[in-house]
């Protein structure tokens, strides 16, 4: 690999880790439409591990926005991010995955408190418009409430 592809790597490698940011803030600021445009258009989002639904974007906006309505106080922490950008021959490709821990402490109201952990595996694809986000599976492991 030569220098100028390192640097490109290290460039695709910052921009997909701040679309997996670009996520949490989209959720935890009820930014909707945000949310929407990190996904490709037939991007597929699969939450029934964490109880939800396993649909398009739209569909799963939809359900994302209803399910956290009841959480007016939430804060995603997304921690011990694994990226993999698919490798051809020694160069980066165009698809990339991304393995990360989660932990998301919501208030349902005054004192009281929801926190649950788990992991996510978010596909990461260039795109024309830069990367986006063309899958996403949740896996929750726990969840506490206070």
């Amino acid at each position: 690999m030569t220098q100028r592809t390192d640097l490109a790597t290290m460039m695709d490698r910052v921009a997909i880790d701040e679309l997996v940011t670009e996520y949490a803030a989209a959720v935890d600021d009820a930014d909707w439409a945000g949310f929407r445009a990190l996904f490709t258009p037939d991007a597929r989002l699969d939450y029934s591990g964490a109880g939800g639904i396993d649909d398009t974007v739209e569909r799963a906006a939809e359900w994302v926005e209803l399910a956290l309505s009841h959480f007016p106080v939430r804060q995603h922490l997304i921690v011990n991010r694994r990226l993999r950008l698919k490798d051809l021959g020694g160069y980066a490709g165009d698809t990339a995955e991304v393995r990360a821990d989660y932990i998301i402490p919501m208030q349902v109201e005054e004192g009281t408190m929801v926190v649950t952990g788990g992991r996510y595996t978010f596909g990461a694809v260039r795109t024309d418009a830069g990367w986006r986000l063309g899958s996403l599976v949740v896996a929750e492991k726990w969840r506490r409430a206070a």
